[in-house]
């Protein structure tokens, strides 16, 4: 049950993107195109979870050990960088259409927020997960951003073929999106 509340919980009720505000430049950036977005789902699952297990290894078996937790910030955007090029090396030679379509984005998950978020926000005390719970927490946080990034792909998408006024058109509007789909995920807040 527990792990089902921290599933539920990060997906709906805990939206990284949409209640906590991390990673709003590639969500904006990489979601005209449903399946761009879904592209950049599958790179930040990844990316996210196996940042987040070998941070909270090194949080728990290193940087904690020898008590030297002010290395954490640095520690942290090292193994994600790492993780970034690895999966860009993979994906320019598996898919080279969806490497050119994800185009300056990719190396942006780098400096992507939301996965230096997550990777701190489960190692916090305040949390007390185990390894186990941090990953269930790093997926499930990874699916919330992706599901977040593909919904509003899909209306960004819709909106193309409405008559939207001029005053409006392009960012105003997507703003406006977003700010509605953030209210929308706020209805799931009575859940967990």
């Amino acid at each position: 049950m527990e792990y089902i509340l921290i599933i539920i919980s990060a997906i709906f009720v805990n939206n990284v993107v949409l209640m906590k505000f991390l990673g709003v430049c590639p969500f904006f950036g990489v979601s005209k195109q449903v399946g761009t977005a879904v592209g950049m789902s599958g790179a930040v699952v990844f990316v996210m979870t196996v940042a987040t297990i070998v941070t909270f290894i090194l949080q728990k078996y290193v940087l904690d050990v020898f008590e030297i937790q002010y290395m954490q910030t640095i520690t942290f955007i090292l193994v994600i960088a790492s993780l970034v090029q690895l999966v860009e090396i993979i994906l320019k030679k598996v898919s080279p259409s969806l490497f050119q379509a994800l185009g300056i984005f990719l190396p942006l998950i780098t400096t992507n927020c939301a996965v230096l978020g997550v990777a701190l926000l489960a190692v916090k005390p305040v949390y007390d997960y185990d390894l186990l719970q941090a990953t269930v927490y790093a997926v499930a946080s990874a699916i919330g951003f992706g599901l977040a990034m593909v919904i509003f792909a899909g209306l960004r998408e819709h909106m193309e073929l409405q008559d939207i006024p001029k005053g409006m058109k392009g960012v105003p509007i997507a703003f406006v999106v977003a700010g509605l789909l953030a209210l929308a995920f706020m209805g799931f807040s009575g859940i967990a």
